[in-house]
This record gives structure tokens, C-alpha cells and sequence, in this order.
């Protein structure tokens, strides 16, 4: 089992940029796939990003290809989230997910065991 803690949002003007951080608890952090996920007022949580276990292949929602970038460090059991060229459109809750049985990045909610209570993003313009 892993515990996910998301720090790192905030308030931010558009074109601006935040970094977000995920820290799991646990020893077996590097046995699961990590995604980060978001979910705006009124809509359905969507996929942002992916990572694998070793960071060796990444994934991104064409959304936000370009400008976010996931990154993993097994030693710190932490995930990272780098948002640039915020847009108005980013603003979400943002959640990061463990996968313990999936074998690669997988954009379905479902595909998910574990999940953080969420931080809140939010681009102003």
C-alpha cells in the first residue's frame, strides 16, 4: 500500500509556471506507475501525465504536451509535476495516482489503486 501527498499549487497568472510535487510513503514506492490527473468544477477527472517505474517512458494528455513535464525520484519517493505556459484552462484540482498492476501508462481512472487527496491549480488571466 502507498500514501500520496500533492503540495505545490496555487494561484497563478496565465503564462506563468507551478511545480508540483507528490510524496508517497512506503518502501515499494518504485514498483508502481504514477499519473497525475485533474478534475475541473463540473467535469470528469482527466488524465494530465504519466510516468513509468523507472522514468524511463513518459505520457502526456495532448492538452498539455509541450508544456508539463512528469519526472520521478525513486530515492525521495516523489513525483514532480512541472506546469509552464499555465493557461486558464489548467485550472483543476490536481490529483497524482498509483498503479500497482498496470504495465504501462494507462489514461483510465480505473487503472488506478491509490490516489491523493488533490491540490488546487488555479490560472488566472
Amino acid at each position: 500500500q502507498v500514501q500520496l501527498v500533492e503540495s505545490g499549487g496555487g494561484l497563478v497568472q496565465a503564462g506563468g509556471s507551478l511545480r508540483l510535487s507528490c510524496a508517497a510513503s512506503g518502501r515499494t514506492f518504485s514498483s508502481y506507475i504514477i499519473g497525475w490527473f485533474r478534475q475541473a468544477p463540473g467535469k470528469e477527472r482527466e488524465f494530465v501525465a504519466g510516468i513509468t517505474r523507472s522514468g524511463s517512458d513518459k505520457s502526456y494528455a495532448d492538452s498539455v504536451k509541450g508544456r508539463f513535464t512528469i519526472s520521478r525520484d525513486n530515492a525521495k519517493n516523489a513525483v514532480y509535476l512541472q506546469m509552464n505556459s499555465l493557461e486558464p484552462e489548467d485550472t483543476a484540482v490536481y490529483y497524482c495516482a498509483a498503479g500497482s498492476w498496470i504495465l504501462a501508462v494507462n489514461p483510465r481512472v480505473s487503472a488506478y489503486d491509490y490516489w491523493g487527496q488533490g491540490t488546487q491549480v488555479t490560472v488566472s488571466s
